[in-house]
């Protein structure tokens, strides 16, 4: 590829980006506010600083729903917008490196393609890469090696589980179970405990500063809510404790759908993850001692990194420079390259 290439993520909750030509990593919320149903009021972390608190003639929108394209129109605008004005780059006759699910249909993949080509800049080339190779390459290893290796990502929407060796994808599974419904089940068990109901970005709140994949965290959070019986705003004090309530049941689920993947798994690769561990990443893996939940019900150790949530971004930016991994990146036959 030549020096005019984008990495790009498009996560539910995040876009991530990474621009060849300086070498940088931008991050966004991927978030639009619509106003008169048609126009683009504001996207990215000013939209998202109006979700829950916009007026009636203000939708706040996420364009990537389960990791797929739902707003196809806003996104394309939002993305090049932020392309050109925000990180400043040279769009026109681009190269395009996108991260894409495993597990979606082929129309799914061929709306990433499509949302670049068709589009007034006309990229050179539009190329998609399996998210999980990404993160692996992201993550600091060979995926070229005839190694097993078993990658978790947990996102907003989806959780998506793989067993990777030789540059490809050998079991998968995404679960429609990500950090979002963990919010919802915050939500719900506070609304039935105390009678009290919060914002999802306050449920955010407490998954981020009280959350955990095993019992006996301490910690408490002021938050601020309606009273259900009063209707009238009022404050209260959660614990870690009531958190934990409120998400193990998820937890459970995910560690469930680990192990049915590990049952499927040939002897040959499950042997190389035992020895070189399951390896967490994406934004929802940064709860305070999930790997720890992971080892407690496989057995097996769990790998974690710095910065999970960029690890798919920085794979994408690995895989543009390194001639070794020419053969992860592919195009979809058929695609039109015209406006």
């Amino acid at each position: 590829m030549n020096n005019n290439v984008y990495g790009i993520d498009l996560g539910t909750c995040n876009f991530k980006v990474f621009c060849k030509s300086t070498g940088k990593f931008f991050s966004e919320k991927n978030t639009i506010a619509i106003i008169n149903k048609n126009q683009i009021y504001a996207y990215g972390d000013d939209a998202y600083a109006m979700y829950e608190k916009a007026p009636v003639n203000i939708r706040v929108t996420f364009p990537v729903v389960s990791g797929v394209i739902a707003d196809y129109n806003f996104l394309s605008i939002m993305i090049f917008e932020y392309l050109e004005k925000k990180i400043k780059g040279k769009v026109k006759n681009a190269d395009f490196l996108v991260a894409v699910p495993t597990d979606i249909t082929d129309v799914e993949k061929r709306a990433f393609i499509e949302l670049f080509y068709k589009n007034k800049f006309h990229p050179k080339t539009v190329m998609l890469c399996e998210k999980p190779l990404a993160a692996a390459v992201g993550l600091g290893i060979d995926v070229n090696e005839p190694i097993g290796e078993m990658i978790v990502d947990v996102g907003a929407d989806t959780i998506e589980i793989s067993v990777i060796s030789m540059g490809g994808i050998v079991l998968s599974d995404i679960l429609n179970l990500g950090s979002n419904r963990l919010d919802d089940s915050i939500i719900s068990h506070i609304r039935k405990e105390f009678n009290l109901v919060i914002g999802k970005k306050t449920a955010g709140a407490l998954k981020e500063n009280l959350g955990s994949g095993l019992p006996g965290r301490q910690e408490n959070l002021v938050v601020v809510g309606l009273d259900v019986v009063s209707g009238l705003p009022v404050e209260r004090e959660i614990s870690a404790e009531v958190v934990y309530n409120a998400i193990k049941g998820n937890l459970e689920s995910i560690c469930t759908s680990v192990k049915m993947i590990l049952e499927k798994t040939p002897p040959e690769l499950a042997r190389d993850i035992i020895n070189s561990g399951i390896y967490i990443t994406g934004g929802g893996s940064k709860i305070k001692d999930l790997d720890k939940l992971f080892t407690q019900i496989t057995n097996i150790k769990v790998n974690t990194c710095d910065n999970p949530e960029e690890t798919v971004v920085r794979g994408l930016a690995k895989i543009s420079s390194d001639s070794k991994y020419k053969r992860l990146p592919y195009t979809m036959k058929n695609i039109s390259t015209s406006k």
